[in-house]
């Protein structure tokens, strides 16, 4: 397959295959000899899916990486895969938290801003944010 053809069929961009060939995530097809298209096996197609499906849940492009390095292991047991995603619950579960308490203080401040005609000088909201603990050195 083509480039253009392996972008389609795993719904990305070619920018995005070649973005993913620099990163050594899938191999760039040999150049053939009579100055031909590059020719992609679908099992480019099939890791692609994986890396977009790893990059759904949340996984970045290195722990990626470590996913197919562990993917192609023979050696490598499915308790260093539940590990890895183990890790990456504990890091959503903190995002979440942090989400919730960005929510709370949002509603917190909406709540709290008489709204109206007030000018910005006088907005609670941005008086709020304009409050913060760095200092000037």
């Amino acid at each position: 397959m083509r480039i253009g053809v392996v972008a389609q069929v795993a719904e990305v961009g070619v920018e995005t295959i070649r973005f993913y060939e620099r990163r050594g995530l899938i191999a760039q097809p040999p150049k053939p000899t009579q100055g031909n298209a590059r020719q992609y096996p679908l099992a480019t197609v099939k890791r692609i899916q994986f890396i977009r499906q790893a990059q759904n849940l949340g996984f970045s492009l290195l722990e990626i990486e470590e996913l197919l390095r562990l993917k192609m292991t023979s050696s490598t047991n499915c308790a260093a895969v539940q590990a890895q995603a183990s890790l990456k619950l504990v890091e959503v579960n903190q995002k979440i938290e942090k989400l919730l308490a960005i929510q709370h203080q949002l509603k917190a401040l909406i709540s709290a801003c008489p709204g109206g005609d007030n000018t910005t000088q006088r907005c609670s909201i941005l008086s709020a944010i304009d409050k913060s603990d760095v200092s000037e050195k």
